[in-house]
């Protein structure tokens, strides 16, 4: 028997004592005053006022338990924080000291108490009476290096949040990016909603998306890859701003800035465009990262990032030029931009189409280049079947990227909304894709009819915007893999899982 069995046969001994003695291992009832942190509170205000300490009850996982004979000192911990228990024997209940004998680390305990400081200066609780609230069976990984396997974190997020403090904080730091978004959406006057996440079309992106099927309508739906379509039915039906936060999936690779289901924000101004976007994008994000960090500037990787507005604009075409000599608006076509790539012995992928090739140039030579906030302006038509053309380029529209960090953090038009236009992108997509083993195999974009027939009733002109949360997360905590800033990320199943064991 290994020593993690040991353990577990040890703890499941005590449990079965507790329950021959009538005690309920996971009572329903929970009778607790304060957090820890509030009950550190109150003693600094009793200090303060110098008043008598009055009793309290706390809650908490046990995380240290020190036995010195006649005394114990226990340290729990809630959300909140933790708090210290001193604990002297001669005090306790008869029944109090027995339970003292069966809880281990990991147990969640109840003390109620006055609230004290020690001669060495902690904020404790003089415990008079101890209750358990949850046996624990499963020991925690050991105290000073808590859990460090990486598979392992992912596929028990909550043994990570129990013993790597650091794990809490980028989730809290996530929250409040969302929160912080919220607020100034809000402020300007956007509606948040929820469209449907089930779609009879996958549109809006070109990605490959999730299929499931409906049994009782019998038909196939798809797990939406995008939320710009719907959200623009609702420009079309009389909001004029309209956002939301919801999660996207897309079937596709697993890397280091990209998991298949994410969450995205995706909002639409009307009587708006792409300047106005790119002014929005800067002051909201620039405001996020100064309200969760304290600072516009802040560590990432090897760099500081500084997001004090206003960021540079670059041109796109201008940009890859600069950077790989290559001038995509000379080449018109996949045939003649793919042979231009092979002249200068770039690797790509000959099924690709022009957008794509200009999106390998894009991804290859300059987005590795983008370290600080800035903008990528203009994009080639090819690339953007949903935007508007820039007036008097028939091969240019109106659509930003940014970027921070040396990855895409934000991606915007100005909308198109000429609804013949549009069926007629729409389908010169669809045949383009269907000529490729792309398409075949990996990415579809389908014809949505409704949202031509929407388009058909008149649709204001309009900024569009997306967002992608994670990314916003991984610069704010700095953390450069995904997985990091995802609660429970996409992963394989094991076929046995076992649990996560460490050392007391």
């Amino acid at each position: 028997m290994s020593l993690v069995e040991r353990i577990t046969k040890q703890r499941l001994d005590k449990l079965g004592g507790l329950r021959a003695r009538g005690i309920d291992p996971y009572p329903a009832r929970c009778r607790r005053s304060h957090s820890n942190a509030q009950a550190v509170a109150l003693l600094e205000k009793q200090e303060q006022e110098s008043v008598e300490s009055i009793e309290i009850s706390v809650a908490g996982r046990i995380t240290a338990n020190r036995d010195i004979g006649k005394l114990c000192f226990i340290n729990i911990t809630d959300g909140s924080g933790g708090i210290q228990l001193f604990i002297n024997k001669a005090l306790l209940s008869e029944e109090s000291i027995t339970l003292l004998k069966d809880i281990d680390i990991g147990d969640f305990i109840s003390a109620t108490g006055k609230v004290i400081r020690t001669r060495t200066g902690e904020p404790s609780i003089e415990a008079k009476q101890l209750t358990l609230l949850s046996k624990s069976l499963q020991p925690l990984p050991e105290k000073w290096h808590g859990l460090q396997d990486t598979e392992t974190r992912y596929r028990q997020r909550y043994v990570d949040l129990i013993s790597n403090s650091g794990a809490k904080e980028i989730f809290r730091k996530r929250s409040r990016v969302i929160s912080a978004m919220r607020r100034y959406l809000d402020s300007h006057g956007f509606l948040e909603v929820e469209t449907p996440i089930l779609q009879p079309s996958a549109g809006g992106a070109l990605a490959r998306p999730f299929i499931t099927h409906h049994n009782a309508l019998d038909c196939n739906f798809y797990l939406r890859i995008a939320l710009e379509l719907h959200l623009k039915r609702l420009l079309v039906g009389g909001f004029d701003r309209v956002y939301e936060i919801g999660r996207v999936f897309r079937n596709e690779g697993i890397d280091t800035r990209h998991n298949p289901e994410f969450t995205l924000m995706e909002c639409y101004q009307a009587y708006a465009d792409y300047n106005d976007v790119m002014h929005m994008v800067e002051e909201m994000l620039s405001d996020i990262v100064k309200e969760v960090t304290g600072d516009y500037k802040i560590p990432f990787g090897s760099n500081l990032l500084d997001f004090t507005p206003p960021w540079p604009r670059l041109d796109l075409r201008q940009a890859i030029l600069d950077k790989c000599g290559i001038d995509y608006d000379k080449f018109p076509d996949a045939a003649s931009l793919a042979a231009e790539m092979r002249r200068h012995n770039i690797e790509f992928d000959p099924s690709r189409d022009r957008g794509r090739l200009i999106d390998d140039l894009l991804s290859t030579f300059v987005e590795p280049t983008l370290v600080n906030p800035v903008f990528l302006i203009n994009y080639p038509i090819d690339m953007s079947p949903l935007a508007k053309n820039k007036p008097g380029d028939a091969h240019t529209v109106e659509r930003f990227e940014a970027y921070a960090g040396c990855t895409e953090i934000a991606n915007a038009f100005s909308e198109l909304n000429d609804p013949i236009e549009q069926e007629r992108r729409f389908a010169g997509q669809l045949q383009d894709h269907t000529n490729t083993y792309i398409a075949r195999t990996e990415e579809i974009e389908t014809m949505d009819e409704d949202f031509i027939t929407a388009l058909e009733y008149g649709m204001p002109p309009t900024g569009g915007l997306g967002i992608g949360i994670d990314r916003i997360v991984m610069l704010v905590t700095n953390q450069l893999s995904i997985r990091e800033v995802i609660l429970f990320p996409t992963l394989k199943e094991k076929e046995a899982q076992t649990a996560c064991r460490g050392k007391e």
